[in-house]
């Protein structure tokens, strides 16, 4: 990936410089996907169909860091500040704050020694610190994680909060979620538990979601546990009436400015639906109620081979055009894709639509406006697709409100590219392009028109590239990590 020294200054000096030239187009990018919704969503001034070629690689970036990474990166610039922070966290359990521009570690800080596989009943990643993406209170300037850490007893789920300004632990943090939940008279295991969901905060509060480990050993479940901001402690937590129902997918926890939706996988131990293989919608104190107006799942929940859930989170969707119906939800199964009303989720077996839209899926979706309906990009082996089925493809569904509401397939792209898509725009709907990364694939940046699937750009293998990866689009560029390491790709003029 290194340049001969003369092209890298080359190519350094004609990408575009860092976020201080346009400041007032470089706002903080605070969750994965971009936003409490998840809608993967990036407007990148500049950035439009006919440019997307002059894409190149900054050789010139450092992006060093220490540790396999996960979690998607994030980015804040505080108020009136020129330039922000690329912030990356670590399966070893260290968070970077890197130049926009260079690439240079800006501060450090360790959390803890990371968990080894050895010291776990299962897993597929070794060592096991930080996966889940963290959360940025932009109010606060305050960085929310949680780290597996080994402290001698054996793993322990730590919830940190951090100063964006150093990377030093604010006070009352870290808050250990064992001896949290036992305070209010719940226990946790957190052997068994993974934390891989991204995190979310609402106002003075933080959700961080749980599932198991990959094998799927032991007595977990599907956390979404609930922490105050201000008075660092847990104020409620959810989990399936049945065992395990883990929340695994990447993007964790969505939400839409009334209420947090997460997707379950499979329960076990009871022949009854006990909230497992569904979509559940959560009031901000998680009290909740299993009423036909807070979950769906599918009238075949039971089948492990249809109806799993759990790996991909759920995205509102806001239609445009002011039809009867503009709140929805759509929710992406192992196979099949369920456009449901998010103010009524209709409980077992009750869809606004259903179609099968792949044969394994397992990617977040990015979700656009296309005038009066909305496009939904995702990664999927997919029967969409003409001719034969690929391997890997991103595929698009159109979902207008009618009546009646429906969704139909766009477009499908054959893209050996198995990481989590984004899309940008140059303004609030022009020029979409679909990116993703092609981890345990080609390793390549793919874009993709966002309206037909035609590719506008292939970048070069990238190495170290994990399943989870998720390219964070700021300060005028597309940033992908890598085990040790982070990317940046801009426009050459």
């Amino acid at each position: 990936m290194r340049l001969p020294a003369l092209a890298a200054l080359a190519v350094a000096t004609l990408l575009c410089a860092p976020a201080a030239r346009a400041a007032e187009n470089d706002p903080t990018v605070p969750a994965y996907h971009a936003d409490a919704a998840r809608s993967g969503h990036y407007i990148v001034p500049g950035l439009t169909w006919t440019n997307t070629g002059n894409m190149r690689l900054d050789a010139a970036f450092d992006g060093r860091v220490s540790g396999n990474i996960y979690a998607q990166p994030l980015y804040w610039r505080p108020a009136g500040a020129a330039t922000g922070l690329v912030i990356v966290a670590t399966e070893d359990n260290v968070v970077v704050a890197l130049d926009p521009g260079t690439g240079r570690t800006v501060w450090q800080r360790s959390l803890g020694p990371a968990v080894t596989g050895s010291a776990l009943p299962c897993s597929n990643i070794d060592p096991l610190g930080i996966t889940g993406t963290p959360v940025i209170d932009e109010r606060s300037g305050a960085l929310y994680l949680d780290a597996m850490v080994d402290r001698g007893d054996g793993p322990h789920h730590l919830v940190f909060g951090l100063s964006l300004a150093d990377g030093a632990v604010l006070p009352g943090w870290p808050v250990d979620v064992v001896d949290a939940l036992r305070a209010i008279g719940m226990s946790f295991d957190p052997r068994v538990h993974n934390q891989r969901g991204a995190l979310t905060v609402v106002g003075d509060r933080l959700y961080v979601p749980y599932g198991g480990h990959a094998g799927g050993c032991g007595d977990f479940h599907g956390w979404v546990v609930g922490l105050r901001l201000n008075q660092p402690a847990v104020f409620g937590a959810w989990r399936p009436r049945a065992d395990q129902g883990g929340i695994w997918a990447p993007g964790g926890i969505a939400y839409d400015g009334h209420h947090l939706f997460v997707a379950t996988n499979f329960t076990s131990g009871s022949a009854d639906w006990n909230d497992g293989a569904a979509v559940i919608r959560l009031p901000p104190d998680l009290d909740w109620r299993p009423t036909p107006q807070n979950f769906f799942a599918p009238s075949d929940w039971d089948s492990h081979a249809i109806a799993e859930l759990g790996g991909v989170n759920p995205a509102p969707v806001d239609l445009p055009n002011g039809g009867p119906r503009t709140a929805l939800l759509i929710a992406l199964g192992r196979t099949k894709a369920y456009l449901l009303d998010r103010t009524e989720l209709g409980g077992i077996g009750h869809p606004l639509a259903e179609q099968k839209v792949a044969n394994i899926l397992t990617s977040s979706p990015a979700v656009y406006r296309a005038g009066r309906d909305i496009l939904v990009a995702f990664q999927a082996n997919s029967p969409i697709c003409p001719g034969e089925t690929p391997r890997a493809a991103v595929v698009a569904l159109r979902i207008s409100g009618g009546p009646p509401a429906a969704m139909r397939a766009e477009w499908c792209a054959k893209v050996n590219a198995q990481g989590e898509p984004i899309v940008t725009t140059s303004d609030e709907t022009a020029d979409p392009i679909v990116w993703i990364v092609g981890a345990e694939g080609d390793k390549k940046l793919h874009g993709l028109r966002g309206d037909n699937g035609q590719e506008l750009f292939t970048g070069d293998p990238l190495p170290g590239l994990r399943h989870f990866v998720t390219i964070l689009a700021a300060a005028g560029r597309l940033y992908v990590a890598g085990d040790g390491r982070v990317f940046a790709f801009g426009l050459a003029h």
